[in-house]
């Protein structure tokens, strides 16, 4: 596991750590943050930069608005822009240690880097699995069938997603009960405090 306080580099602008969680939809990037902020670590969301942004238009959040919008926004402010928009956010907060959730690209994580130090940690969960879990959980922007599901995964590959997962420096499979997967993630915050 890796524990951040010990990677800090006196060059960064800010001695803030970020963990930056990674997955496709539904592996339980949310579950992840959940269980952060029961610790009091601050979270942030790449996918709320996107909803705030849908907002800002008028747009309804629907899967194809926001799938559009997520592609719109990176040609048009870069692909970095998740984490430009976030950057200004997380210094603003106190403790030294935050969340981020939902990185898609490898330009997001090198943007962090340039301001805080960084650990990603990749949550990965098989399709069918994950698919389940996004029709329970019936968010706006979740698909509401296999193809949109498929749709949705193509377009977050796309976008980078499968390069930030196959670069974290932590990996934890949600393949199980929930009560397992919190266990996992509960030590994993455990090593990184």
């Amino acid at each position: 596991m890796v524990h951040l306080r010990k990677q800090c580099d006196p060059n960064l602008h800010s001695s803030k750590s970020v963990i930056a969680v990674t997955g496709l939809p539904g592996a339980g990037k949310a579950i992840a943050s959940s269980l952060a902020k029961d610790r009091s670590i601050p979270v942030f969301s790449c996918g709320d930069v996107i909803r705030e942004e849908a907002s800002d238009r008028r747009l309804l959040p629907t899967p194809e608005n926001l799938g559009r919008l997520m592609l719109e926004m990176r040609r048009e402010y870069g692909s970095d822009i998740m984490a430009k928009r976030l950057v200004p956010k997380i210094k603003m907060v106190q403790p030294d240690l935050v969340v981020v959730e939902g990185l898609r690209s490898l330009d997001e994580v090198e943007a962090f880097k340039k301001v805080f130090n960084v650990a990603i940690l990749a949550i990965h969960s098989p399709p069918e699995q994950r698919f389940q879990r996004l029709l329970k959980r019936k968010r706006s922007d979740d698909p509401r069938n296999m193809e949109e599901f498929r749709e949705r995964d193509y377009r977050e590959l796309a976008v980078g997603v499968g390069s930030v997962i196959a670069l974290a420096d932590n990996m934890i499979v949600n393949d199980s009960t929930i009560e397992a997967f919190r266990l996992k993630l509960n030590r994993f915050y455990e090593e990184v405090r």
